[in-house]
């Protein structure tokens, strides 16, 4: 790389979803020192777990997210930012409950928001991540963008 050429500042990775190709996204985007991740659900190789249990849904959606984030060397102390997209106002605290399980030691701000659906109506939640490591945007020189 010559001292005219920046270091890149963005990177992409996929993840497991067959949408990310249908509707043309990536499971997670490094920006500089942040990791954004996509709307996650609770989806095991393709197939909706835990039908009707909002508190599972939601662990299984951030660990969705949170895989993502590994992929980048970044954990769940890393995260800045949560939002949760739910179908039904019974399941706040449900959601919530699994929220502090994994993010009450880090406190991100967070965002809870009852939608009138997803895309699957099977999922009860679907989760988002950004997380923040200084320095991350040096190590994408050399990554395609």
């Amino acid at each position: 790389m010559t001292d005219e050429t920046p270091a890149p500042t963005t990177a992409r990775t996929s993840g497991e979803s067959p949408y990310e190709d249908r509707y043309g996204f990536s499971r997670a985007v490094v920006a500089g020192d942040f990791v954004l991740v996509s709307g996650c659900t609770a989806y095991d190789d393709g197939v909706p777990v835990h039908e009707g249990d909002p508190y599972e849904q939601t662990l299984a959606a951030f660990a969705v997210a949170l895989d993502a984030l590994a992929r980048h060397g970044l954990t769940a102390a890393d995260v800045v930012r949560t939002r949760m997209y739910l179908t039904h106002v019974r399941d706040c605290d449900e959601v919530g409950r699994a929220h502090k399980e994994l993010f009450d030691a880090v406190r991100p701000v967070a965002t809870m928001v009852v939608v009138q659906g997803l895309t699957d109506s099977r999922m009860m939640v679907e989760v988002e991540v950004e997380a923040h490591r200084p320095g991350l945007a040096r190590t994408l020189e050399g990554t395609p963008q």
